[in-house]
């Protein structure tokens, strides 16, 4: 049966190679994979839904409030479970894991990925994890496009452009904005806008949003009609919520890597279910409002239903006073970002798209309310155009993507009568974090480890190639109580290199390098053949490679930097080989090539 399948592929194959051309094949495989993803999201969703609706619409609303205390807890737990005896596979977070299988894995992802969002997200959120699915479901898609893509043989570009096809069609799906499903694709998978890339992107888009159409019907995840029209008089306050968006940005970015690095440090994953699922399930006792993605809360902000979007606080306060109110939407804000980061901290699977727009709307809302409250100005701010513009901030600040939050707000609103304000505090929040914080939480990681694929095209291609690849080992070592005889004889006349590594005997630590040139003045002189040791000729290298931290960026300086032509690469201190120049430089043509294609 398998041989027959495999037949059947092969037979596919080759009629694929004479009636479809390359491109019209990427072409399809765009589709599919819009399709796939749309697909991806109704899974994820209806099966988060349906865990919601059982606990929180039964339990919570029928017996007591006390559950929402012991939900999270319960949902680590299973999540764990699923991750050690069915997956067996650790789930990574969605948007983060992707970028790393293109930088370092040449678009490949293992099929697990496939279904292990799909089993572990709806869990982690539906049982109170307070993050969001959309990562989860671009990561889904992007397994599914990058198997199909090894599937068909696909090449490691056309691989990376089907992943980000995924991209485009998972957001164009959930939100029904298929313009800035496409910017999103390019802005955090850094594609290239080319015509090559942009028909692809938009078939995926398109067949996406159709899927999304045909399943959800007219549903749209945040609906809105502006009703208060942007006027000129209001840039100053616009200009307002982008700083405060980006002071907010940081503050995100911050306690997001201080509670992770502090979960890192938990070696057991027991003990990190326990003191995540307990301080989750505490914030949301406390806080029910912060309970799973937050969309139910956004829409009643946005219509201005404030009892319900606060309904359960614990303070009891007169919803009536604006002052508890904006006291209650910046307790939200705060919190919103320590809950999300707990709940990956604990092991929860999910995205921090949907946080991000959850602690954007309440901060726009927050700030007009402020503004308005204060009476420092003669005309008041419109608070629902403010809770929209605010998720524009915060997702430019948080997620460094500001043109993909612009264009999704625009979208979502069903017209650009807010695309100034958009602009104006997108740009100011972006601005203002990316002068504090370098990367977006989704790329911090990688970033650190210089595994990122930036739109700095010499950078991306230098992430790509492996440092394994430009290793040669055809040079001869020496240890240093070789004489110069020795040298000569064991080394110099069997070696078709110009560079010796000095090893020690019995650690093969590298010790220093001989070159040729260093001692053909006393070669052909045999009476220093055994005066003269490996010591007495030897130097330090220029600059060292170390294999287990250089990536290849810092190696193409350290051969900046020395003007050296071979380097030598050291692992854990034991020698291994040399990088010269040369090949890495003909390897970097030939990745040039293969990128351009």
């Amino acid at each position: 049966m398998p041989n027959q399948k495999k037949s059947l592929l092969a037979k596919l194959l080759i009629w694929r190679a004479k009636h479809i051309s390359h491109r019209q094949f990427i072409l399809i495989l765009s589709i599919l994979v819009g399709f796939t993803s749309g697909v991806g999201a109704l899974i994820l969703k209806n099966f988060t839904h349906f865990i919601q609706h059982m606990l929180e619409g039964n339990l919570v609303q029928y017996y007591h409030h006390a559950f929402y205390f012991i939900f999270p807890i319960i949902g680590f737990g299973i999540v764990y479970l699923i991750m050690k005896y069915i997956i067996r596979n650790k789930v990574s977070h969605g948007i983060p894991s992707t970028l790393y299988a293109i930088s370092k894995r040449k678009g490949l992802m293992k099929r697990y990925q496939m279904f292990g969002s799909i089993l572990t997200a709806p869990i982690t959120v539906g049982f109170g994890g307070s993050v969001g699915l959309e990562g989860p479901t671009v990561a889904t898609g992007a397994a599914i496009s990058s198997n199909i893509s090894q599937l068909f043989h696909m090449n490691q570009p056309t691989r990376t452009l089907l992943i980000g096809c995924a991209a485009a069609g998972a957001l164009s799906s959930i939100f029904k904005a298929p313009i800035a499903a496409i910017i999103f694709a390019i802005e955090v998978f850094s594609l290239d806008l080319t015509l090559t890339s942009l028909v692809p992107l938009l078939l995926a888009s398109l067949s996406a949003i159709i899927t999304s159409y045909f399943f959800f019907g007219d549903d749209i995840l945040l609906p809105f009609r502006i009703e208060d029209k942007f006027v000129i008089a209001d840039i100053p306050y616009f200009i307002i919520l982008g700083i405060v968006a980006g002071l907010v940005s940081i503050y995100f970015s911050k306690v997001y890597e201080r509670i992770h690095n502090f979960f890192d440090n938990i070696e057991s994953p027991v003990n990190r279910i326990i003191i995540g699922g307990v301080a989750i399930g505490l914030l949301v006792f406390l806080i029910p409002p912060l309970y799973g993605e937050g969309f139910d809360v956004m829409n009643n902000i946005i219509k201005g239903d404030l009892t319900a979007a606060l309904k359960g606080n614990i303070f009891n306060l007169d919803l009536d006073n604006n002052w508890n109110v904006i006291g209650l939407l910046a307790g939200l804000v705060l919190f919103k970002v320590v809950a999300s980061s707990i709940t990956f901290g604990a092991g929860g699977v999910g995205g921090i798209f949907a946080p991000t727009l959850f602690m954007g709307s309440i901060l726009g809302n927050c700030v007009a309310k402020t503004l308005n409250s204060l009476g420092l100005f003669n005309t008041s701010v419109s608070e629902s155009n403010f809770t929209l513009v605010g998720m524009a901030g915060l997702m430019a600040g948080v997620l460094h993507a500001p043109l993909t939050a612009i264009f999704l707000i625009a979208e979502l609103t069903g017209g650009y009568e807010l695309f100034i304000p958009l602009m104006i505090t997108a740009a100011i929040s972006y601005s203002f974090t990316k002068y504090f914080v370098s990367y977006s939480v989704y790329t911090t990681e990688l970033a650190r480890k210089g595994e990122l694929i930036t739109h700095d095209k010499d950078h991306a291609i230098l992430t790509f190639m492996d440092i394994e690849s430009v290793i040669e080992k055809n040079f001869m070592p020496v240890n240093p109580e070789m004489t110069l005889g020795e040298i000569v004889h064991k080394a110099v006349v069997k070696s078709s290199r110009n560079i010796y590594p000095v090893l020690n005997t019995k650690t093969r630590t590298l010790e220093g390098v001989i070159l040729l040139d260093d001692i053909r003045p006393i070669m052909f002189d045999q009476a220093m053949y055994n005066s003269v040791k490996a010591t007495d000729v030897m130097q330090a290298p220029p600059a060292i490679i170390e294999m287990e931290k250089d990536k290849m960026t810092t190696v193409m300086k350290k051969f900046q930097d020395s003007g050296a032509w071979n380097l030598p690469v050291v692992k854990n201190g034991v020698y291994v080989g040399f990088v010269s120049k040369s090949k890495l430089l003909t390897a970097y043509r030939r990745k040039l090539i293969n990128f351009a294609v």
